[in-house]
């Protein structure tokens, strides 16, 4: 937690985003919607969705997924 506080919004969003974008490209590339892996990766995805969405990101045009 102590480095979070360290960091500035643009760095916390900078690096929320990066993540966001790889997980959905991972996610999109999935054909099992149902597995573990997928599942764990779109709690993650929610999670940065709800961070960014909050230090007020528009998620339109970058989710893809739309969930």
């Amino acid at each position: 937690m102590e480095v979070l506080e360290k960091m500035s919004k643009e760095e916390i969003m900078k690096i929320s985003l990066e993540e966001f974008s790889r997980i959905q490209d991972w996610m999109l590339s999935l054909e099992d919607k149902e597995s573990v892996t997928y599942q764990s990766m779109r709690k993650r995805y929610r999670d940065l969705k709800a961070l960014l969405t909050s230090m007020g990101m528009n998620m339109e045009e970058l989710d893809e997924i739309k969930g």
